[in-house]
């Protein structure tokens, strides 16, 4: 069966998509903790990142480093990157802006309009 990230890549499911390339696709997480929070996948599905083959692995950490760069550069804002790896089985990495209000893991309620005002903002392609 197949993870949530896995319909999402497929476009079974919808999302604020920010990237894609060959191996990884990001998308704007629907819980977020910050404005801008973003997933980073590899489209390829394996439950740890540790898991990755090294070509997936490596093409995870580019994609990750692409957009922390400029999400800095748009947001004016430090980047926090976490692996947690335990709510859904399939590798991925949260990019989290945050600033010295940063309060710390929260959970916003953004409206449609305002999730594709922030993917229009940050959408890299």
């Amino acid at each position: 069966m197949s993870s949530i990230f896995t319909k999402i890549i497929q476009g079974e499911i919808p999302c604020y998509k920010i990237y894609e390339d060959d191996k990884t696709f990001a998308f704007l997480d629907i819980a977020p903790e910050a404005e801008g929070h973003t997933l980073v996948v590899p489209k390829l599905e394996v439950d740890k990142v540790y898991d990755l083959p090294d070509a997936d692995y490596r093409a995870v950490w580019a994609t990750v480093k692409k957009l922390a760069r400029h999400y800095e550069q748009i947001l004016g804002e430090r980047i926090m990157i976490k692996v947690v790896g335990i709510d859904v089985p399939h590798a991925h990495v949260h990019l989290l802006p945050v600033n010295e209000n940063w309060a710390g893991e929260r959970e916003l309620k953004p409206t449609d309009a305002e999730f594709k005002a922030t993917q229009a903002k940050l959408q890299l392609n």
